[in-house]
């Protein structure tokens, strides 16, 4: 299982252990320094013997590549800022159905409608529900209403 963290960090801690280990330290102690098992620490060391710092460089990640590059993304998020309407749709609502329609129209990729959420995250987009507003409402009167009623129909507490 991959450790949490970046690859930077990864890498970083990897580095520093290969230097306590060049200071001299054991393995045990620049384990618990570095926060991982001693056996990690061994194996480092043994990377590094053989093929030297480039051993302890973050590797990219396995997977494949994305069907957009990132000019195309950034395409889809102008796409995305404009909003559903501007896209054709009738309400303003971004929905993973509507993202993959938009996709397959401008870019002629085919995504399911499951990897959009993963796609939307990327993007440093989160999912987000509408609140529910009655058309009536009246920001003004509630305001109003709050700073005025509000403390007196409030319960105090017990003192």
């Amino acid at each position: 299982m991959r450790p949490s963290g970046s690859a930077e960090y990864l890498e970083q801690r990897r580095l520093h252990a290969i230097s306590f280990l060049q200071e001299g330290l054991q393995p045990v102690e620049i384990a618990r320094k570095v926060g991982v098992d001693r056996r990690s620490v061994r194996r480092w060391k043994a990377a590094f013997l053989m093929d030297g710092l480039g051993a302890m460089r973050a590797k990219p990640l396995s997977g494949r590549p994305s069907k957009l590059d990132s000019t195309a993304k950034k395409t889809l998020e102008a796409a995305l800022l404009q909003g559903a309407r501007a896209a054709g749709f009738a309400t303003d609502l971004w929905t993973c159905p509507r993202v993959a329609q938009v996709i397959h129209k401008t870019f002629g990729v085919r995504y399911h409608v499951d990897h959009i959420g993963r796609l939307l995250r990327s993007l440093g987009w989160s999912p987000q529900k509408p609140q529910r507003r009655a058309i009536e409402r009246d920001e003004v009167a509630i305001q109003r209403w709050v700073k005025t009623t509000w403390p007196k129909v409030k319960k105090t507490p017990r003192g």
